[in-house]
């Protein structure tokens, strides 16, 4: 049960700014940038994803959007078929 009006402290409820990131995820993915670098950058991913496949599209799978969309936010166009240009239509 929340304190009665008057009783609670001037800041109370207010937090963090919506989408600003936590100090310590910041810091961490800092350190990842980093470490990165420091194994060889694009070319150490590279060689991860010929030796260990299944752990770099994990990864590729993370950093991928959650949501798609088409040409001006429309629904995605997926195409089935090949057009050979010979065809009629009939």
């Amino acid at each position: 049960m929340p304190a009665p009006k008057g009783f609670r402290p001037p800041a109370a409820g207010k937090g963090r700014v919506k989408g600003t990131p936590n100090k310590n995820t910041v810091a961490i993915k800092d350190m990842v940038v980093q470490a990165l670098d420091a194994a060889g950058g694009a070319d150490y991913l590279l060689a991860q994803a010929h030796q260990n496949p299944n752990a770099f599209l994990s990864l590729v799978a993370k950093l991928m959007p959650t949501q798609v969309a088409g040409e001006g936010g429309g629904p995605v166009l997926i195409i089935t078929g090949v057009d050979r240009g010979d065809e009629k239509d009939v």
